[in-house]
């Protein structure tokens, strides 16, 4: 027999009180209907008239499988719920569920609130009753829960049951602060079951600020609890909010929540949890963290030579899970660190055929540990790589050289006297025994310069005679730069992200004392890299 776990994601709300995250109506609406894909339960969508953002989602908000839910707070003392303003911009959302924070910390209720212990009680049991005369499902969260439980269990827990007694479907234990610790969370979350408020009515909100929002959550299902909330990627204000991009694949692929508990996800939708969450990374235009569990791009990155020599043979060996269960895949980065194994399973997976005993293997692995003591990072940059591979190897067609570049930046006035930067380079290839020069300038299309890596990128993309059709789809999407020695004699390490029209994308360096050479010379690995993936011959 397994149990209901029902998944509430608070991405569009809590989410969104991210330091330097705020959604647009369109992209709320368009987490939304991706979170239905997943199969969530609950979306909470906004807190309707607390700003305009909010109320417009709600206003054309997307058709769901999952309940779509309004945010709001219990009704302000002193009034009715019938005729509170703030109350009733949350209900007139016509949402299916709506969910209504309120004070369970005696400390909170005296000093933010400023009315007594009864006043407050009688609010939350007044909301939830008005919202479930309406026909909404109602929840309520118990907002600063644990340290008000600390402070005074019995009114804590009371201001439970006037929500449960009022008819709410969810009471939820919130971790305000995110300073509880699992095991405290786990023995408030028994101790409310047993005092009358059943586990399937349960819900735990935790926040990350000692790193275990997600253990915290956990330890609540494992004492009863049984909805859980959380956001895509561990969004949330100040550390973030329990994780469901982690949460999500854990429950599903771990014992004992795997073969206890069900939610609404399937399989299917779990192998795309890995392209939502950086889909959602590239809305807030941020760069996935790379170490985020199941989805980030070093999840199943496997560096020393140990253990690629390990995961060659059974992937078992040093992987919790297979990748594509979650739609990651496996990664063997050259780095100073890198044996034959790794160099092997790198060359095999970029369909470089090389044989075992090559000689080719050595050069390859001491150079790469030559260039990287000199700046190179070829565990991020696997384009790069692939190229020094097919040189030493011989492979490497030559299908353009760089006679030289030049790139300026000018500060002038324009016609109208407006002072303005424009950044102008000038690239002069060699395809075969033709020789091209293209100029180009760094200006948007609302005239603002985009830089002297950007001219350059544009010049050497603009003309490479039989080889455009091939780059024309080719965009730069990061820009990473590392200085890796100080002083005056500084070396600077950049690598270069690129993507093109068919979803591949690929990574690539370039070092010098120089920042503009260094990016130039990841620039022209990136546009080699795709030639060759593209089977391009030489003119």
């Amino acid at each position: 027999m397994t149990e209901r776990l029902y998944l509430y994601d608070t991405t569009l709300r809590d989410g969104q009180q991210t330091q330097g995250v705020q959604f647009s109506a369109s992209e709320k609406a368009e987490i939304a209907q991706m979170l239905d894909q997943l199969g969530v339960d609950y979306i909470e969508g906004g807190w309707p008239g607390a700003n305009p953002t909010d109320s417009d989602f709600f206003a054309d908000a997307p058709n769901t499988r999952a309940t779509m839910t309004a945010f709001g707070m219990t009704k302000r003392a002193g009034r009715s719920a019938e005729n509170d303003d703030v109350l009733a911009a949350v209900t007139n959302a016509g949402t299916g569920a709506v969910c209504l924070v309120g004070k369970t910390h005696p400390f909170h209720v005296r000093e933010a609130l400023g009315i007594s212990l009864d006043e407050n009680v009688e609010n939350i049991r007044a909301s939830v009753a008005h919202l479930v005369a309406q026909g909404r499902e109602a929840l309520f969260d118990a907002e600063h829960f644990f340290d008000g439980y600390a402070d005074d269990p019995e009114y804590a827990l009371t201001c439970l049951c006037a929500a449960l007694d009022a008819g709410a479907r969810w009471v939820v234990l919130c971790d305000t602060n995110g300073g509880t610790l699992p095991e405290k969370v786990a023995e408030v979350t028994r101790a409310v079951i047993a005092g009358g408020i059943p586990g399937d009515y349960l819900g735990i909100h935790c926040h990350d600020d000692t790193g275990n929002a997600v253990a915290c959550t956990l330890a609540a299902v494992n004492a009863g609890a049984r909805q859980i909330q959380g956001t895509l990627n561990g969004l949330g204000e100040r550390c973030g909010n329990a994780s469901l991009t982690t949460l999500i694949p854990t429950l599903m692929l771990k014992e004992p929540y795997s073969t206890t508990l069900q939610t609404g996800i399937s399989n299917g939708a779990l192998a795309g949890l890995t392209r939502m969450s950086r889909r959602l990374d590239e809305i807030l235009n941020r760069a996935p963290v790379r170490a985020a569990p199941y989805v980030g791009a070093s999840a199943f990155a496997h560096k020393a030579g140990l253990h690629a020599s390990a995961i060659l043979k059974n992937p078992a060996t040093y992987e919790h899970v297979e990748p594509s269960v979650v739609g990651n895949e496996r990664i063997i980065p050259m780095s100073n660190q890198a044996g034959q194994s790794n160099l092997r399973a790198r060359l095999a997976d970029a369909g470089i055929v090389v044989e075992r005993d090559d000689r080719a293997l050595a050069r390859i692995l001491d150079l790469v540990k030559t260039r990287e003591d000199q700046g190179y990072a070829y565990d991020g940059a696997q384009a790069s790589f692939e190229l020094l591979a097919l040189a030493e190897l011989g492979k490497l067609q030559e299908l353009f050289s760089v006679e030289r570049y030049r790139v300026t930046v000018e500060r002038r006035k324009n016609a109208v006297g407006k002072r303005i930067t424009v950044s102008e380079a000038v690239v002069v290839v060699r395809i075969g025994d033709e020789r091209m020069l293209s100029v180009s300038e760094s200006m948007d299309e609302e005239g603002q310069d985009r830089g002297p890596v950007n001219a350059l990128s544009r010049a050497l993309a603009k003309d490479l005679g039989p080889y455009q059709s091939h780059i024309e789809d080719m965009q730069l999407v990061d820009f990473r730069v590392r200085i890796t020695a100080g002083g005056t004699d500084a070396v600077t390490r950049v690598i270069i992200d690129s993507a093109d029209g068919q979803g591949n994308r690929w990574s690539t360096v370039g070092v010098s004392h120089n920042i503009v050479d260094a990016s130039f010379e990841a620039l022209v690995d990136a546009i080699r890299w795709k030639l060759i993936r593209d089977g391009v011959q030489a003119a």
